[in-house]
């Protein structure tokens, strides 16, 4: 008999983080309630355009990641009414219904200290539990180029593969060292089996260590920004907090996965569709202008 596979019900988005590079406009607004015009012409903060993307694969919990004195904020935002609710139209009336609504499917995490990204997913440990979950970046969008959401996509990868996986895109060697990046065997409909995962490579290094077979020369796969991570990722992430295994001073996710991926496996897979970085000034200009029509 085939052994079940457990559903993914939750979702974790790391939320906790400063802004520096948005500065000074951080200094007044969390980068994650920055506004995106979507197709609607309607302006979301981009948390909530994360949020949407979670619960379009079927995820029932989110759990945001936030410092402490930021929950106020959330707070407001998914679930509290605006004073002048009295004056806005029916239709935004009904809006704010629906922001309610999609506020009782998230719970605020809290990171004590800004020690990184891989510190702040392992602040959602307890809430996770010993399920599955998804991962997904809270200066990150998406949008499909097919009928199913990225997060559809891969949560069937996850299904199908009943092992961990890693969304990728396909970027080009000069931007490879702002990027996460795998290198394996491309197998069929886009699945690639994983044996390395490397933060942030040197050009150079890339050629030589993370290029796949049947690949142009100068592309690579480039991290997506979307994972299905299985619980025993924490158990890597407290294994680096105990014994303070830091990198650049912080403690990151990348050399976690890989530890992860060696032990578990882990399937790569090629996502459908487009991620829009919000993180610095020229790529949430040129997201504003790009999301709307993707």
């Amino acid at each position: 008999m085939t052994e079940s596979i457990a559903k993914v019900r939750k979702a974790v988005i790391p939320a906790a983080g400063f802004g520096t590079r948005m500065f000074p406009g951080t200094k007044v607004v969390k980068k994650e309630l920055f506004p995106i015009i979507d197709k609607d012409g309607r302006a979301k903060p981009i948390i909530q355009i994360i949020v949407e993307e979670a619960i379009s694969g079927g995820i029932e919990e989110v759990g945001i990641v936030v410092q402490k004195s930021d929950i106020p904020l959330f707070t407001d935002f998914f679930q509290a009414l605006p004073s002048y609710y009295q004056k806005l139209s029916p239709e935004k009336q009904q809006y704010c219904q629906y922001l309610q609504n999609l506020g009782r499917k998230i719970t605020l995490l809290t990171q004590s200290e800004q020690a990184g990204y891989g510190h702040a997913v392992f602040c959602a440990k307890e809430w996770v539990g010993d399920e599955p979950f998804l991962l997904l970046l809270g200066d990150h969008i998406y949008a499909s180029e097919v009928k199913q959401s990225c997060t559809n996509q891969i949560l069937q990868v996850y299904e199908q593969a009943n092992k961990s996986v890693i969304g990728v895109r396909i970027i080009p060697g000069t931007e490879i060292h702002h990027y996460g990046c795998i290198s394996g065997n491309l197998v069929a409909d886009g699945l690639i089996n994983i044996d390395t995962i490397y933060e942030k490579p040197e050009l150079n290094f890339a050629k030589e260590r993370l290029h796949v077979s049947g690949m142009k020369e100068d592309e690579f796969l480039g991290v997506f920004g979307m994972y299905v991570l299985i619980a025993k990722i924490f158990d890597y992430l407290e294994e680096n907090i105990k014994q303070n295994t830091r990198e650049k001073g912080e403690f990151q996710l990348t050399s976690c996965l890989d530890k992860l991926q060696k032990t578990e496996g882990m399937t790569g897979y090629l996502v459908k569709g487009r991620c829009f970085d919000t993180g610095m000034p020229d790529v949430y200009l040129q997201t504003m202008i790009d999301f709307r029509n993707a």
